[in-house]
């Protein structure tokens, strides 16, 4: 454990992992308008962020696990400077450029992609000594962890309105470069090591982490079919209000959850507290059903419902320490990742569909329907969810 500094030691962890995660929320949004102007066409735009999204899930478990055989400093140097080259490459192609190669560079840059996020939630036990406080940690970066998702897009898609979608990506690629390299440089960073006994089989063979990634799946599943939804209701509301501040709202609903939380010591990272606030991450979704059909009510149940989601997030990175077989804690948070950025895609396509057809209200329900199969999941297999069960079944699969 680092003696000196804590809290300055997890307050940098913070800003400089955030910086570096600012770009990467919105590189599927990026890559797609960059690749709807080059070619003049949606289709196949969609085609090139279906490309990133797909090796993002892929790219992410895997430098998690280079991340858990080598330490953070070389994974997160390489990727950045990866993912650097190879967006300036993209962002140098020139109209017209074949959909082969916007397709290759797409998926080259979503395997790049630096495991901040999962570095970041790896190192914070190292610089924080006390349990509880840990639990605060996990709370303040979920909190945090909204403030990309929030102003992620915007700065990117206001760059490409102003300048061009290729000075976008180019100034995605040195933030990324410069914050990851700077966080690659933090004490607790390079300081942080593997264990040197790892257990066979990876993160994936503890049922418990199992169960936390079918669990961030169906809330993925519900935060995309949300975005949808509060899309939808922004083009059909009265005024002419964009889904902008709807979703605005709703991140810092999170942030301010994720706040209280942190003030209050955290919460215990236990299998019944999160069925609890599963259960209320559903119901709060639930209730944007009744008061869909005004404006004013539907922001500020929005604000209400995202309450839930750091506190959710929170308890579920802090069961990881107790889930994950030994020396996959990195590779575990990128699985976790993985899910919920797969179940967005999902709830996001079939939320699409639901609103073509019928309207928002429906994939309000669906959403929320996706949160209480997440309950429903950590309720069934709650068994799993306790050390000594993950030990035993990690165990059993080795043997």
């Amino acid at each position: 454990m680092t003696s000196a500094s804590p809290l300055s030691g997890a307050t940098r962890l913070f800003v400089t992992s955030t910086a570096a995660r600012l770009p990467l929320a919105c590189l599927g949004i990026g890559l797609l308008a960059h690749a709807a102007s080059l070619t003049g066409s949606f289709a196949a735009a969609g085609l090139v962020a279906a490309a990133y999204a797909i090796a993002t899930g892929v790219g992410g478990p895997l430098a998690g696990r280079l991340v858990d055989r080598r330490g953070q400093t070389l994974v997160l140097c390489a990727s950045a400077a990866a993912s650097a080259v190879l967006l300036c490459a993209a962002a140098l192609l020139p109209a017209g450029t074949p959909l082969a190669a916007l397709l290759a560079l797409a998926a080259g840059i979503g395997l790049a992609t630096p495991p901040v996020g999962s570095c970041v939630r790896a190192a914070l036990p190292s610089v924080i000594d006390d349990p509880a406080a840990v639990r605060s940690a996990f709370a303040v970066e979920a909190a945090v962890a909204e403030v990309t998702w929030v102003a992620g897009p915007p700065f990117t898609l206001g760059l490409g309105a102003l300048f061009g979608t290729g000075v976008a990506l180019a100034v995605s690629a040195v933030v990324i470069l410069a914050a990851t390299l700077a966080f690659a440089a933090l004490p607790a960073s390079r300081a942080w090591r593997p264990v040197a006994r790892r257990a066979p089989g990876g993160a994936m063979a503890s049922a418990g982490m199992r169960t936390l990634v079918a669990v961030l799946l169906f809330v993925g599943v519900l935060f995309g079919a949300l975005e949808v939804a509060a899309t939808a209701f922004a083009g059909s509301a009265d005024s002419a209000t964009s889904a902008a501040p709807f979703l605005a709202l709703w991140g810092l609903g999170s942030l301010a959850g994720g706040i209280v939380l942190a003030r209050r010591g955290g919460s215990a990272a236990s299998a019944s507290t999160l069925v609890v606030l599963l259960g209320i991450l559903s119901l709060g979704h639930l209730l944007l059903v009744p008061v869909a059909g005004s404006a004013v009510a539907f922001a500020g149940m929005l604000l209400v419902a995202g309450a839930a989601i750091a506190p959710t997030l929170a308890v579920t990175f802090g069961l990881v320490d107790e889930l994950a077989p030994a020396g996959t804690v990195t590779e575990a948070f990128a699985w976790l990742a993985t899910a919920e950025a797969v179940g967005s895609a999902l709830g996001s396509a079939l939320a699409g569909s639901i609103v073509t057809g019928a309207g928002p209200v429906p994939a309000l329900v669906f959403a929320a329907a996706a949160g209480a199969a997440a309950m429903l999941t950590a309720l069934l297999r709650q068994r799993t969810l306790t050390g000594a069960h993950a030990r035993v079944a990690v165990s059993a699969t080795a043997a």
